[in-house]
């Protein structure tokens, strides 16, 4: 494994004046009169920003809602990464298209954000690529290029040297050679960000006619220069954007505005650093207890554990240190077999709801083992994942008692739990619990109202993250 101490990669980029940036920064959004819409293909994507809008639909009410709101930003929750390729194809059609339709109707330019996984898994190229020719064929816009930005300070995720890094405690690891790399379904094999586009456009976009805004750029502040390397980008060529800081973001977002204003248009698929930056979110304070809880239910709370990445795994054994837990493993290998997969889920829900009413709070976790069926079943697997998710979803879906809080951990899990299970159809952002890990607000419409439902990634945080959050719900 070609790993790089992180200390010595750090300590070779140069420092710069942060309030420069942020003064320029802010000048060039006050000049972007355009509504942002970030399409997130798993819940996690707001794991940056607060106080803004998460629709869980791109119905055309709910986009002329976004379209509508004083800020500038709002996020439409796709969960494409749960999708089949199919899916994926028809939902991005329907989004384009109402965007396209609510943009034309209220005359109002936009910016569309492909947010996805700062891992590099998920529908890519296939998403940007049906936004892009839907987009082009329902309107005037037409896109120059594509900008790609993984980069994602809070889950450890760098690129460095066209490269991209995922930080494993003092190491970074080119991520084409982790866990996620060898993804069922979304797996890829290149670290060097131009390669990696040429392995998933199956060369039809070439390493060598990426541009790359490296380091040495943005930390000279060479604004001009990167503009003008923007300028030049065309036939929806691919610009891979380095960064180590939100500070990287910021230098590139003041340049990529100034070639904006000069008429350059570009499709995102980003993680996301680039939304909180472009949607001028401030920083702020992560959320305490107080602000999460604020009525005096004797329930416990609920944790649902779904995600089967190598972190999340050893985050639940960290978990089980908890004493004030209590803990039921949902035998999900029991799909294979309608009744008893239906028993299984039935006596968790009954189980769940008297501890919960007794102020217990518990953590139903999916066995540890993946379900494997073998080479080439891909599609037959991920369906199998959707009956589990289903499952895990409708003991949410199903509860009588309200908890006094949830916790789902992974994304594709949170997103279901979000949706189907609380039946959200729009909710506010209030904030971040622990670096990269969000806390939605339920709006009046869900199954509990105004319940801090927190959303933990599968593949963010340390050991302790998830125990360390569940502590300061509990206090």
């Amino acid at each position: 494994m070609s790993k790089v101490l992180a200390k010595e990669v750090f300590d070779k980029i140069p420092a710069v004046d942060v309030k420069v940036v942020d003064e320029l920064l802010t000048k060039e959004l006050a000049e972007l009169d355009k509504k942002i819409v970030v399409l997130d293909d798993d819940p996690t994507g707001v794991q940056t920003v607060h106080d803004v809008s998460v629709y869980t639909d791109w119905s055309l009410d709910s986009i002329e809602n976004g379209f509508k709101e004083e800020s500038s930003m709002f996020f439409i929750l796709t969960n494409s990464r749960g999708f089949t390729a199919a899916e994926t194809e028809k939902a991005h059609k329907e989004m384009s298209l109402n965007i396209t339709e609510v943009a034309k109707k209220l005359n109002k330019d936009f910016i569309v954000i492909s947010r996805s996984d700062s891992t590099l898994r998920g529908h890519y190229p296939l998403e940007t690529e049906i936004l892009k020719q839907t987009i082009e064929a329902n309107s005037q816009v037409k896109f120059d290029g594509e900008v790609l930005m993984p980069f994602f300070k809070e889950g450890g995720r760098f690129t460095v040297n066209n490269i991209h890094y995922v930080q494993y405690d003092e190491y970074l690891v080119p991520a084409g050679e982790t866990e996620f790399a060898k993804d069922r379904t979304f797996g890829y094999t290149k670290s060097q960000l131009g390669e990696y586009i040429e392995e998933k456009t199956k060369g039809a976009f070439k390493a060598e006619n990426t541009t790359y805004i490296s380091l040495e750029s943005i930390r000279n502040l060479e604004i001009e220069k990167i503009k003008e390397q923007l300028l030049k980008v065309e036939n929806f060529n691919k610009v891979v954007v380095n960064a180590v800081d939100y500070v990287d973001v910021k230098i590139f977002a003041i340049a990529l505005v100034k070639a904006i204003k000069s008429g350059k248009n570009f499709m995102y698929r980003s993680a996301a650093a680039l939304t909180k930056v472009i949607g001028g979110v401030s920083d702020k304070n992560l959320l305490t207890r107080d602000e999460l809880i604020k009525e005096g239910s004797k329930n416990g709370g609920l944790i649902i554990v779904g995600s089967h990445v190598k972190k999340t795994t050893e985050q639940l054994e960290e978990l089980k240190k908890c004493d004030f837990i209590e803990f039921i493993e949902f035998n999900c290998h029991l799909v294979l077999d309608s009744e008893k997969f239906e028993a299984e889920v039935q006596g968790i829900i009954e189980k769940t709801e008297k501890l919960i009413a007794e102020g217990k709070t518990v953590a139903v976790y999916t066995s540890r083992k993946r379900l494997d069926l073998g080479e080439d079943k891909k599609e037959e697997e991920l369906k199998l994942s959707v009956k589990i998710s289903d499952a895990v979803t409708s003991i949410v879906g199903k509860l009588k008692v309200r908890p006094n809080y949830i916790v789902a951990k992974g994304g594709i899990t949170s997103s279901d739990v979000g949706t189907k299970g609380l039946k959200v159809k729009r909710a506010t952002v209030a904030g971040q619990i622990k670096p990269g890990i969000p806390v939605w607000r339920t709006g009046d419409e869900s199954k509990f109202p105004g319940v801090a439902y927190v959303i933990f990634p599968g593949n963010v945080g340390t050991k302790t993250t998830l125990r360390e959050a569940v502590e300061i719900l509990n206090q």
